[in-house]
């Protein structure tokens, strides 16, 4: 087999892939563009090379030998941005994870690990393949090393062989480095020769060879002035030739044969991807690792002939087992039972058909210990019977002992804590196509092992809640809310189908007369929706620069299409085109999918137990994601409508409440007072930021300061608000150091509170949610600036959400005490959501902004705002 070496410039497609893609965040905040760039360049690498041997070579730190020959080597770059500093290391394990070597050298940079081995490799007889966004690489080209350099973006790359040079400059590869010798690297910030170029660079080069012959020459050179300068330069132009010139000799203590690639570790890369949220990557290798077979102890459990109230006692572990995620409309597939009594299957026709059962699960002193309470109780629900006297839930103790560990299956949440006895339901039921329920004695053999294990770990998980403090947390708020969630699933939302299908022709309209727009400007019709026929349109036809390529062509991506919208009418035409599709197919095309057809009802899921802030979220669909801020996508709700004739939606939000709970948490003295005093809080902290007056205060000083406001809550970076604000990083960092220096109190605030996380381990929300960050005392410096970022706004962002749940649980107990006949339906983010009759509308007026404002005392009003009408739009 022939020998093939692959080397890749670690840094460099890690940046490219940086600022290749948008900012993307899994769901436990963590920056993840780099490292998905990296991954997809990193799997066609290997399906197109399909190297022998494979090697990422890093940059070792900031100063090299290069430095103590011009010490402002590289001196001209920008730090780099913190969202892109944190996901190296986790481009480090992805590499790891394929099982790919990785190798740094101290005083090198990675441009010399890369040079040494490829040349090395050469000698050897490998074919080698250098892939990287840096062009110095170039020099190494010869007949047996190919540079593949990747142009804008990663998607597309440009091969240098020997001949490809040749024909691109007119030069051999080994004269790369006297060309950058006279024309200097603005990137590298390697000087060069004043005023020479890259065309004169090559010129010269064609007639004198290399930078010394030139330089031996120079009464030879054409131009006063070109000669003048060599001659005033020379010194410079060789040192820039040295510093240009990649080391082929590294002292690097690897051998090519530890570079062999023998394929990657997939538990390893699954445990990764899941980790990262890259779940679209998932399918690539092969979907999840295989469950192994596993030892368990023997259990002993019955069916009983029949269900009597013997069975039951006082206290019992109970289990609802259902396999489709769309529970509400799903059949159960049974139930157990587990108490001082010993360990019960109750299929589900027995028991649904059992008085004793009914009896039982109604009894509010029957105590219930289970696993997810809202599922089990809707589910139940749906089958008539009213689950009450739940105590205890496993999963929810689990999340909020640390929610950094939030799986949903059963036995993954049992071995967290150290019981093993139960299999996954993947290998009870299989996945996918193979899924299938097994024949009854599994089942119920696999359903009493969980009712057992739920018996056997609720005293632990309960001692742990009260050694952390955290079992009020648990038993006031969590385990409530859960029975309040249960309620509003149930209930579900109504929908205007009749509207909704209106708003789809409309849009259908609209579209239309775009494509008309689109094909005017275009002088022909084309398929908008193709990136190949779109790309000749801009680019060849009406000439518009192309500032991207793929490997098919032009690049059309919105952020392309959004830095060309001054240069034509056409460009607005089609994003407004591709905003307006997305609407159609994702929002009114895809609620009529999850509608149930009996109800005209969707009826989300809300998820308690998966952010490690401790926010809701909604699946199924996820209506906290509907786009408002396009008008077509607020008139979304226009169908969200009340189930009841003669009712209203009333929607009640929370004013600024992450800002509010800052200031309360900072105890900053300027911001406590401009909420009490009810302040306009972007126009204060204007005012204080600028240093103006209020009537000074200008639309664009405000907008930059609600953008620092808000960004300080999420530990934004001066990147982060440059990207925002379009203005430049040392614009954005002047900002936030300013703002800083006008709150004192948030200052103070950042800085004791990661000292008491990395004193902790933890930090902790107002009610005592914690979020655990062993990172905070990594020796590596991006992971720890991520969790003291991370440190920062949990704790704002978490009582933020205890507080709005805190808020919907003494709600459904108000309603109920004063007998209303109103209902909660959503939470999305700051905001409830109700349907009232017409003549309970005066007295939502007064109880909810009381329930609302009072859920909590802070140092700061707490200020909610309300409106109502036929939709939940009107309600705003």
């Amino acid at each position: 087999m022939a020998k093939k070496l692959v080397l890749i410039d670690g840094n460099s497609i890690a940046y490219r892939a940086f600022f290749a893609l948008p900012l993307l965040n899994n769901d436990k905040g963590v920056h993840t563009n780099a490292v998905y760039g990296f991954t997809t360049m990193l799997m066609k690498i290997l399906e197109d090379e399909k190297p022998s041997h494979i090697m990422v070579a890093f940059d070792a730190g900031k100063t090299t030998f290069r430095h103590e020959t011009f010490k402002e080597y590289k001196g001209g770059r920008q730090k780099t941005p913190p969202e892109l500093s944190e996901q190296f290391p986790f481009v480090r394990e992805l590499i790891k994870s394929y099982g790919i070597s990785q190798y740094e050298l101290e005083n090198y940079e990675a441009d010399d690990i890369i040079g040494t081995l490829a040349t090395k490799a050469e000698k050897e007889g490998f074919e080698v393949k250098v892939i990287s966004g840096d062009k110095d690489l170039t020099q190494l080209s010869s007949e047996n090393i190919t540079v593949s350099i990747t142009k804008k973006g990663i998607s597309e790359i440009e091969d240098y062989t020997p001949d490809h040079i040749k024909e691109k400059y007119g030069l051999n590869a080994n004269q790369i480095v006297d060309m950058k010798g006279l024309m200097g690297d603005q990137s590298d910030n390697i000087p060069g020769v004043p005023g020479v170029g890259e065309k004169t660079a090559i010129k010269l080069l064609k007639e004198f060879h290399s930078v010394e012959n030139l330089l031996e020459s120079i009464d030879q050179v054409s131009g006063k002035k070109l000669k003048e300068k060599l001659q005033e330069f020379k010194d410079q132009a060789v040192m820039s030739k040295q510093l240009a010139t990649i080391i082929r000799e590294a002292p690097i203590q690897l051998e090519l044969s530890e570079l062999e690639y023998e394929g990657y570790q997939r538990e390893e890369l699954v445990r990764f991807f899941k980790e990262l949220g890259f779940n679209s990557l998932l399918d690539k290798i092969g979907g999840d690792v295989a469950e192994e077979e596993v030892e368990l102890d023997d259990i002993d459990w019955t069916t009983p002939e029949e269900i009597t109230d013997e069975i039951f006692a006082d206290e019992n572990a109970f289990y609802v087992e259902i396999l489709d995620d769309n529970y509400h409309y799903a059949a159960i597939i049974g139930f157990s039972i587990s108490n001082e009594n010993g360990n019960f299957f109750l299929p589900t026709k027995q028991a649904l058909n059992s008085e004793a059962f009914k009896r039982w699960a109604e009894d509010e002193s029957k105590k219930k210990f289970v696993f997810d309470a809202k599922r089990s109780e809707v589910a139940l629900r749906h089958a008539g019977i009213h689950l009450v006297g739940v105590e205890f839930d496993v999963i929810l103790a689990s999340y909020i002992l640390n929610p950094s560990e939030s799986p949903d299956d059963f036995a993954a949440v049992a071995k967290l804590h150290g019981y093993y006895d139960v299999q996954s339901d993947q290998a009870v039921y299989g996945k996918g196509a193979k899924r299938k329920i097994p024949e009854e004695a599994i089942v119920a053999e696999h359903l009493a092992r969980k009712a057992s294990t739920i018996f056997e770990m609720k005293p632990q998980l309960a001692k742990e809640l009260g050694k952390n403090e955290q079992y009020e947390l648990f038993s006031e708020l969590e385990m409530p809310l859960s029975l309040v969630l249960a309620d509003m699933e149930f209930q579900g939302v109504k929908l205007d189908m009749d509207r909704l299908r209106k708003m789809g022709a409309d849009i259908s309209s609209q579209l239309n007369e775009i494509e008309k727009k689109i094909y005017s400007y275009a002088g022909e019709a084309f398929n908008i929706n193709s990136p190949k026929q779109l790309g000749v349109i801009l680019f060849e036809k009406l000439g518009l620069p192309p500032l991207k390529k793929t490997k098919t062509g032009y690049s059309t991506s919105a952020d392309v299409l959004e830095q060309l919208a001054p240069k034509h009418e056409i460009i607005r035409e089609i994003l407004h085109y591709r905003q307006l599709g997305k609407l159609q197919s994702t929002y009114i095309e895809g609620l009529q999918k999850v509608v149930n057809s009996k109800t005209d009802k969707v009826h989300t899921r809300f998820n308690q137990a998966l952010t490690q802030t401790g926010r809701l979220s909604s699946t199924d669909p996820n209506l906290q994601n509907i786009p408002i801020r396009l008008e077509e996508g607020r008139k979304i709700r226009q169908a969200f409508v009340p189930s009841e004739e003669g009712w209203v939606i009333f929607a009640a939000d929370y004013s600024q409440i992450e800002l509010r709970v800052l200031a309360h948490i900072a105890g900053d003295d300027k911001l406590i007072e401009a909420f009490r005093e009810g302040l306009d809080i972007h126009t204060k902290t204007a005012m204080d930021v600028f240093h103006v007056s209020k009537e000074e205060v200008t639309d664009n000083m405000r907008r930059h300061a609600k953008a620092v406001n808000f960004g300080i809550v999420y530990g934004i970076s001066d990147y982060g608000l440059s990207q925002s604000l379009h203005i430049t990083r040392k614009e954005a960092g002047q900002f936030i150091e300013r703002y800083l220096q006008s709150y004192p109190g948030v200052k103070e605030y950042m800085e004791n509170i990661v000292l008491d996380a990395k004193e902790k381990g933890y930090v902790s929300t107002l009610l005592h949610r914690r979020r655990y960050l062993p990172e905070i005392t990594s020796r590596n410096f991006n992971i720890r600036s991520f969790a003291e970022r991370t440190a920062m706004n949990t704790p704002i962002q978490g009582s933020a959400a205890d507080i709005i749940k805190k808020a919907m649980i003494e709600m459904a107990i108000r309603m109920e005490t004063e007998n209303l006949k109103s209902r909660l339906l959503l939470q999305v983010h700051d905001e409830l959501i109700f349907e009232a009759p017409q003549e309970e509308v005066d007295i939502l007026k007064e109880i909810v902004p009381d329930v609302m404002e009072n859920a909590v005392e802070l140092k700061v009003p707490l200020k909610v705002d309300y409106a109502y009408g036929p939709t939940w739009f009107d309600a705003k």
